[in-house]
């Protein structure tokens, strides 16, 4: 589970400077940014969901 959450974050991460790069090199005149950043919450959500549904059937646990 550790590395399936970690993938998640470098993707997210990933998706995040590709916005970035976008931004700055269309100057606003392309939706590539917008589409990447569409990537990047849809992936958050999926982790989030996943984190949430690791922790109910208790793949997940709060043991430290």
């Amino acid at each position: 589970m550790k590395i399936i959450v970690l993938l998640f974050i470098a993707f997210i991460l990933v998706s995040l400077f590709s916005a970035l790069y976008f931004m700055i090199r269309d100057k606003g005149q392309s939706r590539r940014a917008v589409k990447a950043l569409t990537v990047r919450v849809a992936l958050s959500v999926v982790l989030f969901a996943l984190l949430m549904l690791g922790f109910h059937f208790g793949i997940i646990s709060t043991r430290l």
